[in-house]
């Protein structure tokens, strides 16, 4: 089929020219010695990404399910008790690994369309005096349905206990396009990945790691290799890797790093708001109602849209695909056949999310869901128009 496939999945997500032009170089040798020149510089400004001074960059070849074990293995041992909600396939998926990991996991169950429960756990950790709990890990964004949770609230709910627990945050498909700000919430390590808001293709595994983390690593007695902070401070701070690095992707990194930086990080959470809101708007002018159960859920980086009884949106996504050239993201777990997803982050403008929205009405109405012809871009469209005239106003004066 002729034309781009519209990539609307909530990652990977569209690489921008710089990117991918930063990407196709030639292979560098990996122990050159003008090699920190470039490695320093991007170790700190990927620090800002996080809003971070203090906190050290890790980069690993791998997903962020690696960034995930990275965090267990280095700070826990078999044995220590973890806090974690579960209420996506993600965070469930998350628990499921400190199970394997020989974690003991303290489990809360919320339902799948609200986020992190703060309540319950702020009354977990004021009830553990003896500070059993040694870490509490949270998922940022919950990619299944389309859930965003307060990771300020945990931090504010384990300072009113009094509680030293680590604070692990799952933020693969929130950093660099929902406000993150790992300093100012006392966030112990942030997991990361290259595919969502750095607009990189997958493979890196991105993290953030506190002092408290770092120190909390000497006691530690999991067994690790390749994941082993150790092995990399040694050589991070020369500016080489414990193996061989992925330079093109270190070096795509440092374009999207860039990227980001020139937009301004709050530019860029300002215009995921802005884009994601336009696609509700779109929902709720098809009569749909989305996976997140209240607005203070609503995510910026992906919508879980739920269909009405009766359709299938596994369906759904075929027929987007193989008829509109256009990928959206299908419903995971619990949530399967129930709905679908649209993906609204990374490198993305107004123009090419009317493409995602005009694309699920077209197949929504092609499979006999009753939407209104037109309705749900009409809805969109004037609220990015009148956001662009709003803007427009504010420069001039």
């Amino acid at each position: 089929m002729p034309g781009t496939r519209g990539l609307f999945i909530p990652g990977p997500t569209n690489v921008p020219q710089a990117v991918r032009l930063a990407m196709d170089i030639a292979m560098e040798d990996q122990r050159a010695p003008d090699l920190p020149s470039f490695t320093l510089p991007l170790f700190e400004d990927v620090k800002k990404v996080f809003k971070t001074r203090s906190g050290q960059v890790f980069l690993f070849p791998a997903s962020g399910t690696g960034g995930w074990e990275a965090a267990m293995t280095n700070t826990l041992s078999p044995g220590d008790k973890v806090l974690i909600a579960r209420f996506g396939q993600f965070s469930l998926l998350w628990a499921d690994m400190c199970q394997r990991m020989g974690l003991e996991v303290d489990i809360v169950d919320a339902p799948w369309g609200e986020g992190v429960p703060v309540e319950i756990f702020a009354d977990k950790l004021k009830a553990d005096t003896g500070h059993s709990y040694k870490a509490v890990l949270v998922t940022h964004n919950e990619t299944a349905t389309g859930v965003t949770s307060d990771v300020a609230a945990v931090r504010r709910a384990m300072d009113h206990a009094n509680h030293p627990a680590l604070l692990f945050v799952d933020a693969v498909s929130s950093l660099a396009s929902i406000d993150f700000r790992m300093d100012e919430w006392g966030v112990d390590i942030c997991v990361s990945g290259s595919q969502k808001g750095f607009m990189m293709p997958a493979g890196l595994a991105i993290l953030c790691v506190s002092e408290k983390a770092l120190a909390a690593r000497k006691q530690a007695n999991s067994l690790r290799c390749y994941f082993d902070f150790e092995d990399m401070i040694r050589t991070n701070k020369d500016g080489f890797f414990p193996y061989t690095p992925p330079l093109h992707m270190l070096r795509a990194l440092r374009a999207a790093t860039d990227l980001l930086l020139a937009e301004g990080l709050d530019n860029v959470f300002a215009r995921h708001y802005r884009l994601a809101e336009g696609v509700r708007r779109a929902v709720s002018a098809w009569g749909l109602k989305l996976c997140a159960r209240d607005p203070k859920w609503h995510s910026d980086t992906v919508s879980a849209i739920l269909l009405p009884e009766g359709y299938d949106s596994a369906a759904l996504v075929r027929h987007a695909y193989t008829r509109y050239n256009l990928s959206l993201g299908m419903g995971l777990n619990k949530v399967a056949g129930k709905v679908f997803r649209i993906g609204h982050l990374g490198d993305l403008n107004e123009i090419m999310c009317l493409t995602a929205v005009a694309g699920s009405e077209m197949t929504m109405r092609d499979l006999g869901v009753p939407v209104e012809a037109g309705s749900g871009v009409a809805a969109a469209m004037e609220y990015y128009r009148a956001q662009g005239a709003a803007a427009a106003l504010k420069n001039a004066a």
